[in-house]
């Protein structure tokens, strides 16, 4: 309750409130009304300030009025395709509703008009307008360019806005209408260059979550070298990602649309070596990666704990395979990883790579074996193009390099023939001694230039460069019946056939400092019988970069091994 005491206090309050105020408005107008140098203003000063007070006082009306307005709109403006575009939630397998899902690989021009329902990573994004935005929609290797165009009752603004924010690589489910395209896409990654997706539908599966922008884009990583090297005179230089960045960032790079086709390309190698010699009569075994002795060369052998003791891990699967033929399965191969511990960091050498090895029991001489390696490569190399055409397309549009040149029948040269080439050809080299890496890479092309092929077979390598298990050769002791395959003038393959008798084993391995009390079980297998047999052992990755041109082994391994890196 108000007592007559508090109004009196509060209209003396409001009194003093008032004068204050009073009192503060005629010091600012005090303020005001005078100029920098103290003088009162003049008339003319007076109605020209209280001319541009009132036009910002109606600038400031006009700017709150249009903003009201706005949001009155926005109100009012309701989003008719909310339903249409979003986040999916967290996909914990739900439901199965048996949809049918689009392959982007299928679309073209012909199915004009046909609703597609599918997934797919955003390549790129651009926005000509606020109405309007194009994606580049990849999935694998197939990429595909889509609109999302403003329109009304079917698409709203905010869908559109919410589309032209979502970030490169971000993972999307896409309803939309295949729409035939009156003239090509011109955009270099987009596969499908006859029909484009009109986008109905739009939402996230799985959105980016990195801590600040990817290391780079996947269609920047699809550039070739010369066009990155023609690009820093233009005033858009293109980006150049360095090899070791890539690999720090392997899962990123293996989505570009090369390396999709590379390894397609590998995985060709890998099923048509299976079906040549499945069709021979081979089968495929599986031998272990553990060993209890470092038998082949103990310096590059990798060396781990074995519970109370120590292992190592194999070289290769020659020893095993060795001991299959003595247990009679007379044809056998292997794919599976290798181990080197090579501090070699080169670009060909890994401490592990994938080893595709064969061996074979023979009737009468290795060659047969030499010549089935012949016709299993001439198969790969004339089969691999032919099946993975578009495969070799991609890669070569970010790798050129010229076609592989391989004839029928793969030539065979002798080890002191290809000696002969180099000194006709004014190069210096010892008797009885290995070829350089460099002298590989002269016969290479010396073979190129006499025989058409990018592809040689070299045979009877002297026998002082080969392992103690080499057969030597019966005319020649200096000379063992081995043979190396060269591929662009590089070792892709070296074989031979194999001492199967136990006396010349152990003779063998005497000669090499190895002792026979090392390897028991190796020698029995041949002290209880063994057929004559040959082999080789391939390194996969080689064959997949020296055939593409890829310049380094390592865009051929899918996450690469080497002294310097064992992440990812």
């Amino acid at each position: 309750m108000t007592t007559p005491q508090d109004a009196a206090s509060a209209a003396e309050g409001a009194g003093i409130s008032q004068a204050a105020s009073t009192n503060e408005q005629v010091e600012i107008k005090q303020v005001e009304e005078l100029n920098e140098d103290g003088t009162p203003l003049s008339d003319n000063q007076k109605k020209k300030r209280a001319k541009a007070l009132e036009k910002e006082r109606k600038k400031a009306e006009t700017a709150a009025k249009v903003a009201a307005e706005k949001e009155a709109r926005e109100k009012a403006d309701v989003d008719f395709s909310a339903q249409n575009y979003g986040a999916l939630p967290l996909n914990q397998s739900q439901e199965r509703t048996g949809r049918a899902y689009a392959s982007i690989a299928q679309f073209n021009g012909s199915r004009d008009g046909e609703a597609v329902f599918f997934t797919a990573r955003i390549q790129t994004s651009r926005s000509p307008s606020a109405k309007m935005v194009f994606l580049t929609l990849r999935n694998r290797f197939d990429c595909v360019q889509a609109v999302l165009a403003q329109a009304p009752e079917r698409v709203s603004k905010q869908f559109v806005k919410w589309a032209a924010s979502l970030v490169p690589e971000t993972l999307v489910a896409v309803e939309g209408t295949l729409v035939k395209s009156p003239v090509p896409i011109e955009s270099a990654t987009v596969t499908v260059k006859d029909a484009e997706v009109r986008i109905s539908k739009l939402h996230v599966i799985s959105a980016i979550t990195t801590d600040g922008p990817l290391p780079f884009y996947v269609d920047e990583a699809v550039r070739s070298d010369a066009e990155v090297a023609a690009s820093q005179s233009t005033d858009r230089p293109m980006a150049t990602i360095g090899l070791d960045t890539r690999l720090d960032n392997r899962v990123l790079d293996l989505r570009t649309v090369t390396n999709q086709a590379i390894f397609r390309i590998q995985h060709g190698v890998c099923r048509l070596f299976r079906e040549y010699l499945e069709d021979a009569d081979f089968i495929e075994l599986h031998t272990p990666k553990l060993q209890g002795a470092a038998t082949e060369s103990g310096a590059s052998v990798f060396k781990v704990s074995y519970f109370k003791g120590d292992a190592f891990l194999a070289q290769s699967p020659q020893l095993a395979k060795q001991m299959a033929i003595s247990a009679d399965f007379g044809r056998v191969y292997e794919i599976g990883p290798v181990f080197r511990a090579e501090d070699s960091n080169t670009p060909r050498h890994m401490t592990e790579f994938t080893g595709v090895d064969l061996e074979m029991a023979f009737d009468e001489h290795y060659h047969e074996v030499l010549d089935l390696l012949r016709k299993l490569f001439s198969f790969i190399f004339q089969q691999l193009p032919k099946r993975y055409a578009r495969e070799f397309a991609l890669v070569k549009r970010q790798y050129p390099v010229p076609d592989f040149e391989v004839p029928d029948e793969v030539p065979r040269i002798t080890f002191q023939e290809a000696v002969d080439m180099l000194r006709a050809d004014g190069v210096e080299i010892a008797d009885n001694e290995d070829f350089s890496t460099e002298q590989e890479r002269r016969v290479g092309a010396l073979v190129k230039e006499k025989y058409h092929s990018d592809f040689v077979a070299i045979d009877k390598y002297p026998l002082a460069v080969r392992p103690f298990y080499t057969m030597p050769d019966p005319q020649n002791p200096a000379v063992s019946n081995s043979y190396d395959f060269l591929m662009r003038g590089q070792e892709i393959l070296s074989g031979a056939q194999r001492v199967h008798d136990a006396g010349l084993l152990e003779k063998r391995m005497a000669e090499a400092g190895i002792k026979p009390s090392d390897m028991p079980s190796y020698l029995n297998a041949f002290r209880s019988g063994c057929p004559p047999h040959a082999g080789a052992g391939i390194g996969l990755e080689r064959v997949v970069f020296l055939m593409l041109g890829l310049g380094n082994i390592r865009r051929a391994s899918l996450f690469p091994r080497d002294p310097k890196r064992l992440e990812p």
